[in-house]
């Protein structure tokens, strides 16, 4: 079981040289207020002076301590890089490598010199440790984490914060589960007041980790004691109180040698509490925390073997995650993109591996925003929102021209209608960009997949892919830009309006639509004004009047022929003279004779006032016949767009993606430069594999172990 801590040592040695925390180990930690004597007593432990002081806070970065019992004959130990090492005491730091140091001062001042460097001179706190081994015959082993003691008040040069930086490193240390608590505490002050029980209660809170030592028993006032205190009557720890008596400042002064002041302690022990003295003392803490560090090591070693194989597993993923070395270039090339482009429509047809549970991506968001998204935006456009009454009567004035007509112009409807149909563009538009957005998104999700991280070709894939959606959206003899396209599809319903929809007029006439107009079936056989004039020669005349659409009213030309029939079949003169004699009659002098009536001004804007019953009547015909065809168009727009998008966009990339990534990157004078690894890839490969030889080692230190050696 001795070997134990040694095993502990090595697996420090071996985290320490990649910087991991992920793995934590059994060590002791000590911690105390300022002044508390946690330097003393690691001196004590040690044997050696060899830790700075002075004023104020002097331990200010992290100091873990290994120390490494070697017996004075053996070879193996004090064999280091083929020097023998002479000396019966000697100390490394990691930091300066393989540099052997003999002098316990030097490694003081090397202490000092390591804390400036990174901590600065200001008396402020650094969380980076320093790692030293001590070698010596004269100590037990031990893996112990000296921390900065805990202080009130900023002295001096010290930062504002110095309570918050000392108290946050010191829990951070403690509230390894791996670890023992070594909680100093001076026996001169109120134990009820104690900092480092304090701290050491709040993250073990029954107190199964926590070893407390009562220091300075010596300068306890005249008739009083700590017995209560050492006998654990007082402070509630499962691991048990030792007291300790350190050298005081007139003995460091004076260069008190700790083996004198060893001495010293033991007598001062067995006269003021002999009783117990066996139990208190530097040598029984040393031997204690010996003890306590490998039964802790042992409890804890079957967790550590199975946290280090799961941390082996996922690091040996990750590696393999980044790829096996690339030895044939080029075939890796076309395998990334066809990987690419596979994984792109397979996210798209809703095939993919990896599919997301979170939220709808790919296939499924277009789905979403053909039929949510854009169909219910279209269903919130109202036929008749933004037209009021008064625009379409001025229309319907503006349609008939100088004379009044007889029906409802048709031109009001057509100009009405185009106007609310143009409505429905801008969310066709609308419905591109949101498509657009998720093939941009499908394109970052499959470049971030673990087998999509390690090339440079993957950016240049995605920009690839982007710039196939975005900058040629479809064959060339199509529209160049699928945004024209919905803008055509769009101009299809509003350029030419189409009157003679079967669904549309039958829906007209079913709503009594055309009730302020004469339908053809009110033509029946008119032979009473015309000889021999059927409504087979009416329906001859409607078609000479219409144009190249459908009208949807009677056209108002058909009567100016009528008229002109029936002043033929009353044998008057052509239309013609009639307006002649018409005129010779209002220029006649009588006429001149009646006078001149001034007429108001004409209005420039129509002006509101009550609406005739024709009027309101065909107000109802133009509304009726708007929303009738506007919603037979909406329907259209809303079954044609997404088709369109389809077929220009999403299909279109589908089909071309892996071509087009071929085109564009698989060129030989840039395959080296494609598969050439990120920076951050490289960096995370090689700290990947780092930690993997760590852990790797750390399995094969901890399988050294053998079953005799927990016991």
């Amino acid at each position: 079981m001795e070997g134990l801590i040694p095993v502990i040592n090595k697996l420090q040695d071996v985290f320490n040289t990649i910087g991991s925390e992920s793995i934590q180990l059994p060590q002791i930690v000590v911690i105390g207020s300022q002044s508390s004597g946690k330097s003393s007593v690691l001196e004590g432990l040690v044997g050696r002076d060899f830790l700075p002081r002075g004023t104020g806070v002097v331990t200010r970065r992290p100091l873990i301590l290994q120390l490494l019992h070697v017996s004075r004959d053996d070879i193996d130990a004090r064999l280091q890089d083929g020097d023998m090492i002479k000396d019966e005491e000697w100390g490394k730091f990691l930091h300066t490598k393989n540099k052997i140091y003999t002098d316990f001062e030097e490694i003081c001042k090397e202490i000092a010199n390591e804390t400036d460097r990174m901590s600065g001179t200001n008396k402020g706190i650094c969380t980076e440790p320093i790692n030293l081994k001590i070698f010596s015959p004269k100590v037990v082993n031990l893996t112990l984490v000296d921390l900065p003691g805990i202080t009130k008040v900023a002295v001096g040069d010290q930062p504002e914060d110095i309570e918050i930086q000392t108290r946050d490193l010191c829990v951070k240390y403690i509230s390894n589960p791996n670890s023992i608590i070594l909680a100093v505490t001076a026996a001169n002050t109120d134990f009820a007041t104690s900092e480092a029980l304090k701290l050491a209660k709040e993250v073990d809170t029954d107190g199964r980790r926590t070893l407390a030592v009562i220091t300075k028993l010596d300068l306890m006032d005249h008739g009083t004691d700590a017995m209560d205190v050492l006998c654990g009557r007082v402070i509630p720890v499962k691991l048990g109180i030792i007291g300790v008596v350190n050298r005081s400042q007139a003995d460091i002064h004076a260069n008190k040698e700790l083996v004198d002041a060893l001495k010293d302690e033991a007598s001062f022990l067995q006269k003021k509490y002999p009783s117990i003295a066996n139990k208190n003392g530097t040598a029984f803490l040393g031997k204690t925390l010996n003890r306590l560090l490998m039964h802790h090591i042992r409890d804890c070693l079957p967790e550590l073997k199975t946290r280090v194989n799961v941390q082996i597993a996922q690091f040996q993923s990750l590696l393999t995650s980044f790829g096996e070395p690339v030895d044939d270039k080029a075939q890796v090339l076309l395998q990334i993109i066809t990987r690419f482009a596979s994984a792109y429509c397979n996210t798209i047809e809703g095939t993919a591996k990896n599919i997301e549970t979170t939220e709808l991506c790919g296939g499924a968001r277009i789905c979403y925003i053909f039929h949510e998204t854009f169909g219910r935006t279209l269903g919130s456009v109202d036929p008749l929102g933004g037209l009021s009454k008064l625009d379409i009567l001025t229309a319907i004035r503006n349609a008939t021209g100088p004379r009044p007509s007889l029906f409802v112009p048709e031109v009001s409807f057509e100009l009405l209608v185009k106007r609310q149909i143009r409505r429905l563009e801008e969310p066709g538009l609308r419905c591109i960009e949101l498509v657009h957005e998720e093939l941009q998104r499908i394109i970052q999700h499959c470049g971030t997949q673990p087998y999509m991280t390690c090339m440079r070709v993957i950016q240049h894939a995605c920009d690839s892919a982007d710039s196939c959606h975005s900058s040629r959206c479809c064959y060339t003899e199509m529209p160049n830009c699928i945004l024209e396209t919905c803008v055509i599809v769009i101009s299809f319903e509003y350029r030419h309006i189409e009157t003679k929809i079967s669904r549309y007029i039958d829906i007209s006439f079913h709503l009594g639509l055309v009730n302020s107009t004469v339908p053809l079936a009110n033509f029946p056989k008119i032979d009473r004004t015309f000889n021999n004039f059927q409504a087979d020669s009416f329906f001859l005349l409607k078609g000479t009047v219409h144009d190249l659409r459908r009208s949807t009213f009677v056209p108002s030309g058909i009567y100016t022929l009528i008229d002109g029939l029936t002043m033929a079949s009353r044998g008057d003169g052509p239309p013609s003279q009639q307006s002649s004699a018409s005129s010779s009659t209002a220029g006649s002098p009588s006429h001149a004779r009646k006078g001149i009536n001034l007429l108001p001004e004409v209005p420039t804007e129509t002006q509101v006032r009550k609406l005739s019953s024709r009027e309101q009547k065909d107000c109802e015909v133009i509304e009726r016949l708007i929303k009738s065809y506007f919603l037979i168009t909406r329907k259209n727009i809303q079954d044609t767009v997404p088709k369109a998008i389809m077929h220009f966009l999403v299909n279109y990339v589908q089909d071309n993606l892996q071509s087009e990534l071929v085109s564009q990157l698989y060129k030989k004078e840039e395959i080296d430069t494609l598969l050439e690894e990120s920076d951050h890839i490289a960096t995370r490969r090689k700290e990947g594999q780092e930690m993997l030889q760590a852990l790797q080692r750390a399995s094969h230190i901890i399988g050294e172990i053998r079953e005799i050696h927990l016991w």
